[in-house]
């Protein structure tokens, strides 16, 4: 089963935190600096434990380069 995941990111805080906004919706504030893809892989890590699942199941499909970004997550 794959379903998409919508997620916003705030790169560069002070401390990791993940708050589920909707059902298929987050928001994720991350240490990591949003270059060179560091925020992404960190929001991909908080958010494949947070949903239980290896990190392998979750790919970034539209965001890359913007606080908005939509995951993939294969079952």
């Amino acid at each position: 089963m794959e379903q998409f995941i919508k997620v916003k990111v705030h790169a560069g805080q002070k401390y990791n935190r993940i708050e589920q906004k909707a059902a298929n919706a987050f928001e994720v504030w991350v240490k990591a600096p949003a270059e060179q893809g560091r925020a992404n892989e960190a929001v991909r890590t908080i958010l494949a434990n947070t949903l239980g699942i290896p990190e392998n199941k979750l790919s970034l499909i539209k965001g890359a380069t913007s606080p908005s970004k939509l995951f993939l997550q294969r079952g």
